[in-house]
């Protein structure tokens, strides 16, 4: 444990400005108010946040911020309060306390609700100021340097919780010598089998290799010096949970991976970094594809290099990272590589950052608050916030150049949105690298891509399914769904009046306001919404309105169900001929509110279709046999019609049940249901149901779109 004057001294070595008395006061403080508590190791509680502020003097950090590490746990876990902090220490100690505080009190692996929202606030709260998230992470690195102390089943979920959320923030802000070591330790716990393994691999590749591998370092740079580029070359053995990653990304053998090895070449200029790349392959065949230039395209994080995988001295394919050497403190160190002495003060040199080619270190985060605040909620956060956390990426440019990041796999609808959600919202179609391609095409590194877009903001519901990034599909589900409200508003208010009018009423009879409170809605917009969406009958409202209807506004007995045997009652048209027999199309069951035509048929009569019926692109080349058709008011007044609509429905039991009670509660009646194309997750299904009109049926279709288990549902046409 650091000693007091030994602390201080850490810090005023990096900042001769450093406030003594501050530092000095927040040390004795943290020592007082944890006084005789104790840690799982038995040690004295108040050497965790000295041990946490040791750590953070090694990354140079303000005095703010070493202060804070000494204080971190005083709210969480003494009798300290806010206000204490801020009259002791200062509002800028006392803010940031209380947000490594509010980190403390998420229990991150919780259930998946839970766990979304306790997520969020995680996010907002290290989003603000990434002096809360630096000291969390050496919080946490201390706490799995002593996690064997703790129990079991603790210890499994602290190091799950390292691996999916604190690892990749770390990696996210560049803080690469923290994140390695988390995932390590985290690795230990959770796979101490494998680790063990790799690590005996490890041990029997540098006995046969070791002797090789030192002498590359010395051959490289004799190379490098007879070309006249002056560099340092250190070699380096990959960490044993690095390389189960690639065991499992790749789906390869031990033996197969090219890169367990690697050397990192240090040069003086970013000119020389070319030049030792092409002194390098000059040198030592290139292995094809595995070049990557990190300089003129960093990564979000920051980090900047050249690699390249070789076959070098010895015949050993071994990995090349060449860099200068403030490149490479930014690859250790991340944001932390820009805290520097500048203008009298100490502090994040922002001026330098940008120097250095570097971007905001809370980019990644950011736009992962864009997805927050729109509103995005439930599991699929949660996923979308560690995929993007994550620096598996592609990076693929503007038309104009500029470079746009992506996780891998990302598609243009990705794209699109992370330029802008006007330019999400319009697109209709994309040109990669001047050609135009499908939607669904994942970019690729390099891809320069043009989104094609359109005068109205028209977009469909299954391009969801077209896109990874939480951005990107918060934003399509938040067009979606107020582009639907306006539309379940109409719905319902046409729903409502169509009930009314059965009984002789209308809306303008009565006033609506005076009973929202029935049916706790806020506004009439919000009951006509809930009409349409089916939620609400709209008989059950047309008879608190008039409570003498009650039992008449339903669908009954009198109501005559449009039939074959019926049908010339129900439709009409200038050229029907008397007699001529007139039936309804199975292929798209039409129903009144349908625009229908007719199709004469040798011997079998007319046959009525809905206007968008497949099977009328077979009579496309014969006029003489269409037929333009209307319904009569007593198809639209008083009768029930069959519909058959199609949906897919998630393989799980129980929901078939859901889809037939949503139906019911909405007003229909189901006559046939047939299963098809069932699969081991989906299944598709055809439903027959009684419905009064065409309103009707896309009332309960939009009622049965809000059931999570029901991916898809249209009306069957043909």
């Amino acid at each position: 444990m650091l000693r007091q004057f030994e602390l201080v001294e850490a810090v005023r070595a990096y900042d001769p400005t450093a406030d003594e008395a501050l530092l000095n006061r927040a040390y004795v403080y943290a020592m007082k108010m944890h006084g005789s508590q104790l840690r799982a190791s038995g040690d004295p509680y108040f050497a965790h946040p000295i041990q946490v502020a040791g750590i953070l003097t090694d990354y140079r950090l303000d005095t703010a911020t070493i202060v804070t590490a000494l204080l971190h746990d005083v709210v969480e876990d003494t009798s300290a309060t806010r206000d204490d902090i801020a009259e002791r220490f200062g509002e800028e100690v006392a803010s940031l306390v209380e947000g490594v505080t509010k980190l403390s009190r998420l229990e991150l692996q919780a259930e998946h609700t839970r766990q979304a929202e306790n997520l969020r606030k995680f996010i907002l709260a290290i989003s603000k100021d990434v002096r809360v998230l630096l000291v969390k992470l050496a919080d946490r690195l201390h706490n799995m340097r002593t996690l064997k102390h703790v129990k079991p089943e603790k210890r499994e979920r602290i190091s799950r919780e390292t691996l999916e959320v604190y690892a990749p923030l770390g990696r996210s802000i560049g803080i690469h010598s923290i994140a390695s070591e988390l995932e390590e330790l985290a690795f230990e716990h959770l796979n101490p089998t494998a680790r063990t393994a790799i690590e005996r691999r490890l041990e029997a590749l540098k006995l046969e290799h070791g002797r090789a591998i030192d002498g590359v370092s010395r051959e490289v740079e004799r190379v490098l010096q007879e070309a006249g580029v002056r560099a340092q070359v250190f070699g380096r053995q990959k960490t044993p949970y690095s390389i189960w990653r690639k065991l499992q990304r790749k789906s390869v053998g031990f033996s197969s991976l090219s890169d367990i090895y690697g050397f990192r070449v240090i040069v003086e200029a970013e000119d020389d970094c070319y030049r030792a790349l092409g002194v390098i392959h000059r040198a030592w065949p290139m292995v094809p594809e595995r070049f990557k230039d990190f300089i003129s395209t960093p990564k979000s994080n920051n980090y900047r290099s050249l690699h390249t995988t070789v076959v070098g001295p010895s015949g050993l394919r071994i990995e090349m990272q060449i860099r200068t050497e403030p490149m490479d403190r930014v690859a250790e160190d991340g944001v932390a590589a820009h805290w520097a002495y500048k203008n009298k003060s100490y502090g994040f040199d922002r001026e330098a950052m940008e120097a250095d080619g570097g971007r905001d270190p809370l980019q990644n985060l950011r736009h992962l608050v864009q997805v927050i605040e729109h509103g995005e909620g439930g599991e699929d956060w949660v996923e979308h916030a560690k995929l993007e956390m994550y620096l598996e990426q592609v990076f693929v440019f503007t038309p104009k150049g500029s470079l746009i990041t992506l996780p891998r796999g990302g598609m243009p609808l990705d794209f699109a949105y992370a330029v802008h959600t006007e330019v999400g919202d319009t697109a209709v179609g994309v040109k990669i690298n001047g050609e135009l391609k499908p939607m669904r095409t994942q970019l690729q590194n390099g891809d320069v891509v043009e989104i094609v877009r359109g005068a109205k903001r028209e977009i469909p519901v299954d391009w969801r399914s077209l896109t990874i990034t939480g951005r990107a599909r918060s934003a399509i589900r938040r067009h979606i769904r107020t582009s639907e409200r306006g539309e379940f508003q109409k719905l319902g208010r046409a729903t409502l009046e169509q009930t009314l009018s059965r009984a002789g009423k209308t809306l303008a009879e009565v006033s609506l306001k005076a009973m929202l409170e029935t049916f706790a809605f806020a506004s009439e917009e919000d009951l006509y919404e809930a009409i349409g969406r089916g939620r609400v009958s709209a008989a059950k409202v047309g008879e608190t309105l008039f409570p003498a209807l009650k039992g008449r506004l339903k669908a009954g007995p009198d109501r005559k169900r449009i039939g074959d045997e019926q049908a010339r009652l129900f439709v009409r048209g200038g050229g029907l001929t008397p007699g001529i027999s007139v039936h309804f199309g199975h292929c798209c069951s039409p129903v009144p509110g349908d625009r229908i035509v007719g199709i004469l048929e040798p011997e079998a009569g007319l046959t009525v279709h809905t206007i968008d019926c497949q099977q009328l692109a077979d009579y496309a080349d014969d006029d003489s046999v269409w037929q333009d058709l209307q319904w009569t008011p007593q198809a639209e007044q008083g009768a029930v019609a069959s519909a058959r609509i199609r949906a897919t429905i998630k393989n799980a039991p129980g929901v078939l049940g859901q889809v037939a009670t949503i139906i019911g509660e909405a007003g229909g009646n189901i006559l046939n249901l047939v299963m098809s194309h069932r699969q081991q997750d989906f299944f598709d299904v055809d439903i027959d149901m009684e419905v009064e009109d065409a309103k009707h049926a896309t009332s309960i279709m939009a009622a049965l779109r809000t059931n999570p288990s029901v991916d898809t549902v249209e009306r069957a046409r043909g």
